[in-house]
This record gives C-alpha cells, sequence and structure tokens, in this order.
C-alpha cells in the first residue's frame, strides 16, 4: 500500500537518514522515497498509517494530518 506524509523538520541528509531508518524498524521491507525540499515523504508498506506516523513522530519530526 502506497502511503504519503508530509513531514515537517527535516533539513539535511542526516534527517533524512532517520526517517528512513524510524520506518523500516517498523517494517523492513518498506520502500520509502523522500522529497527533502517539499517534506514529501512516499511509503510502500502494508503498516497501517498510524503506525508509521508514529515511528516518524518518535524520531522528533511532525506530521502533518
Amino acid at each position: 500500500m502506497n502511503q504519503t506524509f508530509t513531514v515537517t523538520g527535516m533539513t539535511c541528509g542526516h534527517c533524512e537518514k532517520a526517517v528512513t531508518r524510524a520506518i523500516r524498524q517498523l517494517d523492513p521491507q518498506a520502500e520509502v522515497k523522500i522529497d527533502l525540499p517539499s517534506g514529501k515523504v512516499e511509503v510502500q508498506s502494508q503498516q497501517p498509517r498510524d503506525a508509521l506516523t508514529r515511528a516518524i513522530a518518535e524520531e522528533g519530526y511532525g506530521v502533518a494530518a
């Protein structure tokens, strides 16, 4: 299932890696594409949206509804 999130607070490659790592800890098979300038995070995963949102938020980033 393809899901797109708008994530705030990502400013660099380290942020991108942190978000990717958080998602892959929840779902190691997840495909993650991040567009840093727009803050869009596209995730191909079977995990529920709220679980992915929580994983991103736990890294310290905001996730728009």
